[in-house]
């Protein structure tokens, strides 16, 4: 077992892990959390699962880690879902692919990659939060007929994120999208343990402690090589020498830029301080989203809304998807 396969075990066993499954003893009759490896879109992903059934893809964002859903997995194996969560590309312990492409268009055909991969038919559902959000989106808009339904959290469609996303406040709360631009960035979140994390978790859900949550997400990123791929997905999205040219446009605009059609579920915390939803702008995704689609704003709740109220938020993704 490699080192970062041996601290996220370490990290798991604080949840109830027991070697390669993670959860509560049997006699709690608790959907175990199983581990697996999985090559999908020329990629190794590593992931956590739990139950069987149609297929429910659970993709996480930055700095996160497919740990965020060990509240979600076992619900949703309740409900007769086959649920996965991967590691996103580049995480550890998820392979660094050898191009280093990080692009939308790239997250996207993971999405769809890992439904093939995976067994997945036309009853799967897709949820996703922050960087999660955009490969779903992506997957839904150029192949759409691999979900039945989706879940997304704290990351407006593509529309509605750029009619926020350079407005005074908006771009006073996305700085580290710029800082990520720069060299310095690796070392600047890399120092002292990774701490820029710690602050992002504070600034972004206010109030919530995550001490609990960092020990799951430090073992994914802490490599140089794993965290230059995790500020990747910011460096191939919002580069300033290409962002809004024509050709970025067109590669967005070919993942993100066609409607969804499946009904989805769009939650967004009141005290999310990385993006800011007021009830205009839930209006607006409203608009932006098929009928049958749901959106909802959950108060109290930052943006890691899966760990900070699990209980409230899980009820609310299974009412939606229903039962498999």
């Amino acid at each position: 077992m490699d080192s970062t396969r041996r601290q996220l075990l370490l990290a798991g066993m604080s949840a109830g892990v027991s070697g390669a499954v993670v959860g509560a003893a049997p006699a709690l009759a608790a959907p175990a959390i199983r581990t697996l490896d999985i090559e999908a879109n020329g990629l190794r992903f590593h992931a956590l699962e739990a139950g069987e059934g149609p297929l429910a893809l659970c993709l996480h964002g930055f700095p996160d880690s497919a740990w965020t859903y060990r509240h979600l997995l076992p619900e949703l194996a309740r409900a007769g879902y086959r649920a996965v969560a991967p590691f996103m590309r580049g995480y550890a312990p998820t392979a660094i692919p050898a191009d280093g492409d990080f692009s939308t268009r790239v997250l996207a055909a993971d999405a769809s990659g890992l439904h093939a991969a995976l067994g997945g038919d036309e009853r799967a559902v897709l949820i996703a939060h922050d960087w999660g959000s955009a490969a779903a989106y992506g997957s839904l808009i150029d192949q759409p007929g691999r979900w039945r339904r989706a879940a997304v959290i704290n990351v407006p469609p593509w529309g509605v994120f750029g009619q926020i996303a350079f407005r005074y406040d908006q771009l006073k709360r996305s700085f580290y999208f710029w800082l990520f631009q720069m060299g310095v960035a690796e070392s600047i979140v890399g120092a002292n343990d990774l701490a820029f994390i710690d602050g992002l978790w504070r600034d972004w859900s206010p109030g919530f402690d995550p001490s609990a949550e960092l020990p799951r997400i430090k073992p994914c990123l802490r490599d140089p090589a794993h965290l230059r791929a995790a500020l990747g997905y910011y460096r191939d999205f919002f580069a300033p020498d290409r962002f809004g040219t024509p050709a970025w446009a067109e590669a967005q605009t070919a993942v993100l830029g066609g409607p969804v059609t499946r009904p989805t579920l769009y939650l967004h915390g009141t005290q999310d301080g990385c993006i800011a939803l007021d009830a205009a702008g839930a209006d607006a995704v409203r608009a932006a989203l098929p009928a049958g689609s749901e959106v909802e704003r959950i108060p109290g709740v930052g943006h890691f809304m899966l760990v900070e109220a699990p209980r409230q938020v899980n009820g609310r993704i299974l009412r939606f998807l229903g039962p498999a």
